[in-house]
């Protein structure tokens, strides 16, 4: 079993929508079974927050129910429970990096890195593209699903 959780600033635009795409991969492929799909905030803004409507918006036009969403924080107990602690941007490397002592066993990665990019995960928070969030969101977790099966 391998356990992924997505992290992003708030947990209601980029994270949510890698776990839900995630899942939707991961049913599709016939993997339930196998791995494991969730997300959380680095930050306490939004804590009980559904997913943010352009992003459920999105996510319902592909078919995939987000409605069960509620943004949650990171907790120190994630690193023991997931295998993948994947976030969105720098800023969130670094929360995480500082929440884990500098990640001893090696978990945090940045979703672009799947794709071969550097760049971050672009926040439609503040850039309102949502489609381009939703492209490379997509991009990654087709490239992460298929590293890991």
């Amino acid at each position: 079993m391998i356990k992924i959780l997505f992290i992003c600033h708030g947990n209601i635009c980029r994270s949510p929508m890698a776990e839900y795409v995630m899942k939707d991969m991961v049913k599709k492929a016939g993997f339930e079974d196998k791995i494991v799909v969730a997300s959380a905030a680095a930050h306490t803004d939004e804590i009980g927050s559904p997913v943010y409507p352009p992003v459920r918006k999105l996510l319902n036009d592909a078919g995939i129910d987000c409605s069960s969403h509620a943004a949650r924080l990171l907790r120190p107990s994630d690193y023991q429970e997931f295998d993948l602690l994947i976030g969105m941007d720098e800023e969130n490397i670094c929360d995480m990096r500082r929440l884990y002592h500098n990640d001893p066993e090696g978990k945090i990665k940045k979703l672009p890195e799947y794709y071969g990019s550097s760049a971050d995960v672009a926040d439609p928070w503040y850039t309102r593209d949502f489609a381009k969030t939703w492209e490379e969101i997509n991009l990654g977790c087709k490239m992460l699903l298929k590293s890991i099966t």
